[in-house]
């Protein structure tokens, strides 16, 4: 029996938000990042081998965006180019004062991952424009912040607290049709902190594809 594309999708998003076996053997027994506390620091670099510290961008709120370009939940948000939803998402967190980093936690021994100088080019050809494009290939990072899918999304605030953790938007789909009739909880989320106000989601259900990260064994 063969299932409709819409429902293998469903299925697909609900596997994704979803910690496997996997990524939880490689998370060490301790607490996680979590809403209302201090973000965890870390330094990772960038695409063009540059360091970059988490903390020293104190003072101005910082996205956490992961990625996978080979996932299509991310080539959903992608798609379009400049005009891709993930693009205006960076460009207006930029234009109001925030910082925007994306992570990659693919270990290098998925046929998903991709070396420095290959996700630099990817991310110029999607015309994105996120503060750096980080690689975090031993997923530490990814552990600290219990990242679990692409796109999984975090917002720290100026003060370096864990304001945001999910999802981007509402509708756990690949389908780029969904995306005018998502509610888009990272803008909101976004633009309740540059307001001054709580952010009234603080947590939404991830969706997209489970982070490839480096096996157990």
């Amino acid at each position: 029996m063969t299932l409709p594309r819409r429902s293998l999708l469903a299925a697909g998003a609900l596997a994704g938000a979803l910690p496997t076996a996997l990524s939880l053997a490689l998370w060490p027994a301790r607490a996680h990042a979590a809403v209302g506390q201090p973000a965890p620091d870390f330094t990772l670099t960038d695409t063009q081998g540059r360091p970059v510290r988490l903390s020293a961008l104190r003072g101005k709120p910082v996205v956490l965006e992961w990625t996978n370009p080979s996932c299509p939940f991310v080539k959903k948000h992608y798609q379009g180019g400049a005009q891709g939803n993930m693009q205006t998402h960076q460009r207006e967190a930029l234009a109001a004062g925030a910082h925007w980093l994306t992570v990659n936690s693919t270990h290098d021994s998925s046929p998903d991952y991709l070396a420095p100088d290959a996700l630099g080019r990817w991310m110029a050809e999607q015309k994105g424009s996120p503060t750096a494009t980080l690689l975090d290939a031993d997923g530490r990072v990814g552990a600290a912040y219990a990242a679990r899918v692409t796109p999984h999304l975090f917002i720290v605030d100026a003060q370096g607290q864990l304001a945001y953790a999910g999802g981007i938007d509402s509708i756990a789909s690949a389908r780029v049709e969904d995306i005018p009739r998502a509610t888009p909880y990272v803008r909101q989320a976004l633009a309740e902190l540059l307001a001054g106000k709580p952010v009234s989601q603080p947590s939404t259900r991830p969706y997209g594809c489970t982070i490839k990260y480096k096996s157990a064994a």
